[in-house]
């Protein structure tokens, strides 16, 4: 793997693994058309992640709840590290192993989605989230950084980034997110089964450009 220097060098490490990752956009798209049927349906999406992934996670519930470039319907997503309450009173009771698990259990239903971000793939919290959607017939999604990893083999599916530093495997992870939303709204556009009834059902106006870029500040 090639070695740059710091700071400009760091935009050259970046294309790097982007160029490299280009070749996984096969899977962001299914997974936005996954999640498109899945919220479509009455489904949810649950995200969680550590530091600089909890972040990340945060930012794609957000483009769920919210919208990501064009006006569509709010639909159901929780990022689980953002209950600072839950996670503090978890962790307290049952252990910092436990804070994500609990609340998979609680939030989480059979058909649902998990998508957990780790640069490491090697969370305690994550893996036992993991574990606990897994029993819950939810399916598990994983955002990570070098492969191989725990959590790419306690996932139903993974997306590993092969990067030589946690900053910019974090920032692909924010590509990637990205990519998924995009594929999530083409979805809904083309019409999945069950996205028609769920507009129809909030009354929703069709999908219009309009000024402002989602969550993106």
């Amino acid at each position: 793997m090639t070695v740059h220097p710091p700071v400009v060098g760091h935009c050259d490490e970046l294309q790097d693994a982007l160029g490299a990752f280009r070749a996984s956009a096969h899977i962001t798209q299914r997974w936005g058309d996954r999640l498109a049927a899945v919220l479509a349906g009455g489904g949810r999406l649950l995200a969680a992640g550590n530091g600089g992934s909890a972040a990340q996670a945060q930012h794609l519930t957000a483009e769920i709840v919210g919208r990501y470039r064009d006006d569509r319907p709010p639909f159901s997503a929780i990022a689980l590290h953002a209950d600072t309450s839950s996670t503090t009173a978890i962790a307290n009771d049952y252990g910092v192993d436990e804070v994500f698990a609990r609340q998979v259990r609680a939030h989480g239903r059979e058909g649902d989605v998990l998508m957990l971000l780790s640069t490491s793939g090697a969370s305690a919290n994550l893996l036992s989230a993991a574990d606990a959607a897994r029993a819950a017939g939810v399916h598990v999604w994983a955002l990570t950084g070098c492969a191989p990893n725990p959590l790419m083999a306690g996932s139903d599916e993974s997306l590993c980034v092969e990067a030589p530093s946690t900053a910019t495997v974090q920032e692909i992870h924010l590509v990637a997110v990205h990519m998924i939303c995009a594929a999530f709204d083409a979805a809904l556009e083309r019409g999945l089964p069950g996205a028609a009834g769920r507009r129809g059902a909030r009354g929703a106006r069709g999908v219009r450009e309009r000024g402002g870029d989602g969550t993106h500040g």
